[in-house]
C-alpha cells in the first residue's frame, strides 16, 4: 500500500480542500483509498476533514484524530515515541483492504514550534511519500516550496508532487516546474472566487446579526457585496444573482430596489439593515413579494462600512454543514489535479467493482471524448439551462436548447449565469417545417396528415424527437417538466425499437458505498413476460458493460433456485433459461433472492457453485411494483446516489428525467445519453 503525507508549505493554502481532492482523484482511478487526520486543533468530533471524508468521499472507516492538546502533552512529556506509535496505530486502523492511504498534514501554527518536526516524523513513521500544497498566488509560494522540498529530501523523506493551491491568472507551470528540481507538478488550481462562496447564513453568523426574515438563507450563496452608500441609481446595476446589500433601514429607496430585483427573479443573496434598524412597515407591505419569499433580512449593529469589512473578513474556511459547497470544491480540485501524474508508478488495483467516483469520473471522461450532439427539448427551464451551460464548458456534450433565444436568455440572466458561445438555442417555431415532411414519411402507415404533423411540432418533445431520427442530433433528454410518458410516447412512434429488442425498458445506476450497482426494470414495464424478462437482462448486462461495470447479472425473485414454486418464480426461472440459451456468454443467474445475489455467506448456502451469487452487478426484477420499489427504498434508506433511468432498447437514446431532477441529475443523464449514442454507433 502507498501513503501520501500531505503537508502545507505554509498556512491557509487550503490543506484540506486538497487533501480531500486527492483522495477523490485517486477514489475516480478506481482505487480504494483510506483517509486520516491524524492530529486536530479542533475537538475530534468536530474536525471537517473527518466530517467531509465520511459523508462526502464516502470512506466510512475514517478515524477520529488525536486532539492537539493531548499530542502537546505527549511531546513535552518527552513521550514522542508513544504518540508516534499511537499515531500508526490510528492509521492502520483505517487502512485494511486499501490501495493507497492520503494523510492530512497539520496545519501550521507558529505557536507550536515542534509541528515541522512531528510532521516529519509521522511520514517517516508511516512510511509515506510527501506531497507539498503551496499557494500559486505569488513567488513567495514556489520559494517556500523550494526551501521544503530540501528540508524533506534532508530528513529521509521523498517529495514526490506539489500542488499549487490559488494560483494567480499569470501562473506560469512550465517555468515554475523548472525551478522544483525535478519534482513533478501534480496540480495546478486556478482561484476561483465562486467557490469560496459563503451562504447567507455564514455571513449571519459570522456578524452575530438578527435573523429578521429567514427566507432561503441555508441555501443562498454570497458572490458580492454591495454597499449601499451612494444614489440608488448606482446601486441598481450590481442587483445580480448572488448579490448581498448592505443597507441603513431609511434607505427605502435601496430596499424598494431590493425589493423589485427579488420580485423579478433575481435571486439575491440577502439584505443585511445596519444600524440595529427595521424596514418600514409601509415598505415591507408594498414589497411583501419578496419579503414573503426567499430574501433573507439580516439586522447588525454599526454602520454599513464597518458591516462590510467585517464581512471581507469571514474566514476562507468551508462550515461544517455546508456540504454542498465543500463537494463541489472537492470535485473541482480532483478535476485540475494530473491523475496520470499521480498514479505513475502506483500499481492500479483490478477490480470488478466500479466505485461511484470511479463511475462518476469514467461518465464524464467517456462523454467528453464521444462528444455527441445532445438535444434538450425542455429549453427554457432554469434546471435544464443551468445543466446545458455546465455540459458546454466542461466538453460533456454539445447541447441544443429547444426555446425562444429571449425567453432563455432572461430566464438566464435572473440566474446569474452566461450562456457561452458553443450553446446552441433553436426557437421551435423557427424549425418546425422542416421535419414535416419526414414525419409524414415515419407516419405515413397511421395517415398523419401535413396539418396534424405541424400541430404535433408544436411539442418541443416531438420536434426534438424527430431531430434525433433524422440524425441531426445524437440523443434527447426530458423529463424536468414532462411526464415520463411524454418522453417516451414519441420515441416509440418516431425512434421504434432496436433491432433485435422486443422491449423499451430502463435501468438506474445506483452509486452504493463501495461499488456501483444496475437496477432494471424500475421505471417502464409493469409486469413484463418471461421472454421480455429475458431482453431486460440483455439490455441491461449491454447497459453494465458500456459504463465499464462488469455485468454479472442476477435475476431476482422471492426463492434462490429450485426451493420455491409459483407463478412469479416460474417466470424468472424461465427467462434465466431463455436468456442463458439465446446469449451463452452471459454471466447471469436466477431465481435467486436479493440476499444470495449480494452476500457471500448467504450466497454459499443458498446458491454454492453460482457465477453471480455474492457478486450480483446487475439486477433484474420480476416486476415495476418490485424493481421500483427496492430503488426507491435503497435510495432513500441507505442516501444512494441513483443515476437514471437510463432508456433501453431504443434504436437511439432517448432518457427520462424525474420532474424533481437536481441540475447534476440532468447533468449525468446528457453524460450517459452521449456514451449510449456512442455505444450504439459501434453495435
Amino acid at each position: 500500500m502507498r501513503s501520501y503525507f500531505v503537508a502545507a508549505t505554509q498556512p491557509n493554502v487550503g490543506l484540506t480542500s486538497v487533501s480531500l481532492g486527492l483522495l477523490r482523484a485517486l477514489q475516480r482511478r478506481g482505487l480504494k483509498v483510506a483517509f486520516v487526520k491524524p492530529v486536530t486543533k479542533r475537538t475530534p468530533d468536530t474536525e471537517p476533514s473527518v466530517l467531509f471524508a465520511r459523508s462526502i468521499c464516502k470512506v466510512a472507516n475514517t478515524p477520529d484524530p488525536l486532539p492537539m492538546n493531548l499530542v502537546t502533552q505527549y511531546i513535552t512529556s518527552g513521550r514522542t515515541d508513544e504518540l508516534l506509535e499511537d499515531i500508526v496505530s490510528l492509521a492502520m486502523s483505517a487502512t485494511e483492504g486499501a490501495d493507497v492511504l492520503v494523510v492530512e498534514g497539520i496545519h501550521a501554527d507558529p505557536s507550536r514550534a515542534f509541528i515541522p518536526r512531528l510532521s516529519g516524523d509521522i511520514a517517516r513513521s508511516l512510511q509515506a511519500d510527501v506531497v507539498l500544497v503551496a499557494s500559486g498566488a505569488d513567488a513567495e509560494g514556489i520559494a517556500q516550496t523550494n526551501y521544503l522540498i530540501a528540508q524533506v529530501r534532508q530528513a529521509g523523506r521523498q517529495v514526490v508532487g506539489v500542488i499549487f493551491n490559488r494560483a494567480a491568472a499569470d501562473f506560469d507551470e512550465a517555468a515554475v516546474a523548472k525551478q522544483l528540481g525535478g519534482v513533478p507538478i501534480w496540480g495546478v488550481i486556478e482561484n476561483n472566487p465562486a467557490l469560496s462562496a459563503p451562504r447567507t447564513i455564514d455571513v449571519a453568523r459570522h456578524l452575530g446579526a438578527e435573523v429578521m426574515i429567514e427566507g432561503q438563507i441555508a441555501t443562498r450563496r454570497v458572490l458580492d457585496t454591495v454597499l449601499a452608500a451612494r444614489s440608488v441609481t448606482e446601486v441598481i446595476p450590481r442587483l445580480k444573482p448572488g448579490a448581498l446589500v448592505i443597507s441603513a433601514g431609511d434607505r427605502d429607496d435601496v430596499i424598494l430596489a431590493t425589493a423589485l430585483a427579488e420580485s423579478n427573479g433575481i435571486e439575491l443573496a440577502g439584505l443585511v439593515l445596519t444600524h440595529h434598524s427595521f424596514i418600514s412597515p409601509r415598505i415591507e407591505r408594498f414589497g411583501s413579494r419578496a419579503f414573503q419569499g426567499g430574501l433573507p433580512v439580516l439586522r447588525t449593529d454599526g454602520d454599513s462600512y464597518e458591516t462590510a469589512a467585517r464581512i471581507s473578513r469571514l474566514p476562507l474556511a468551508v462550515p461544517q454543514d455546508d456540504l454542498s459547497r465543500m463537494d463541489t470544491v472537492i470535485d473541482s480540485l480532483a478535476e485540475q489535479l494530473d491523475g496520470d501524474a499521480i498514479c505513475a508508478g502506483l500499481e492500479l488495483a483490478v477490480s470488478t467493482r466500479m466505485s461511484p467516483p470511479a463511475f462518476r469520473y469514467q461518465l464524464i471522461q467517456k462523454a467528453r471524448a464521444a462528444h455527441k450532439r445532445i438535444v434538450l427539448p425542455e429549453g427554457e427551464e432554469p434546471r435544464t439551462i443551468r445543466a446545458a451551460v455546465i455540459c458546454t464548458q466542461k466538453g460533456i456534450a454539445r447541447c441544443v436548447l429547444l426555446g425562444q433565444r429571449k425567453v432563455v436568455q432572461s430566464v438566464a440572466d435572473s440566474l446569474g449565469i452566461e450562456l457561452p458561445p458553443g450553446l446552441e438555442i433553436l426557437e421551435p417555431n423557427q424549425i418546425a417545417e422542416h421535419y414535416v415532411a419526414p414525419m409524414l414519411e415515419l407516419r405515413k402507415s397511421k395517415g398523419l396528415t401535413s396539418g396534424q404533423a405541424l400541430l404535433a411540432l408544436e411539442d418541443t418533445v416531438v420536434l426534438g424527437t424527430m431531430m434525433l431520427a433524422v440524425d441531426e442530433v445524437d440523443g434527447l433528454v426530458s423529463g424536468a417538466v414532462h411526464t415520463t410518458a411524454n418522453t417516451v410516447r414519441p420515441a416509440l412512434q418516431l425512434i421504434k425499437t432496436a433491432p433485435g429488442s422486443t422491449i423499451v425498458s430502463s435501468c438506474f445506476f445506483m452509486l452504493m458505498p463501495e461499488q456501483v450497482l444496475v437496477y432494471a426494470d424500475c421505471a417502464i414495464n409493469p409486469d413484463p413476460t418471461a421472454q421480455q424478462l429475458a431482453d431486460i437482462a440483455k439490455q441491461s448486462a449491454d447497459s453494465a458493460r458500456a459504463f465499464g461495470i462488469d455485468p454479472k447479472v442476477a435475476m431476482i425473485s422471492y426463492s434462490t433456485g429450485e426451493s420455491g414454486s409459483g407463478e412469479g418464480v416460474e417466470k424468472v426461472r424461465i427467462a434465466t433459461e431463455l436468456a442463458k440459451t439465446r446469449w451463452p456468454d452471459l454471466v447471469l443467474d436466477g431465481p435467486m433472492q436479493y440476499d444470495a445475489a449480494t452476500v457471500r455467506d448467504v450466497a454459499a448456502q443458498k446458491a454454492p457453485g453460482s457465477p453471480v451469487a455474492g457478486q450480483a452487478t446487475v439486477f433484474v426484477f420480476p416486476d415495476l411494483n418490485t424493481g421500483n420499489t427496492t430503488y426507491k427504498a435503497v435510495q432513500r434508506s441507505a442516501n444512494v446516489v441513483s443515476v437514471g433511468p437510463m432508456l433501453q432498447g431504443l434504436r437511439k437514446p432517448v432518457n427520462d428525467l424525474s420532474r424533481g431532477a437536481l441540475v447534476d441529475d440532468i447533468v449525468f443523464t446528457i453524460a450517459l445519453t452521449a456514451i449510449q449514442a456512442e455505444s450504439m454507433t459501434h453495435k
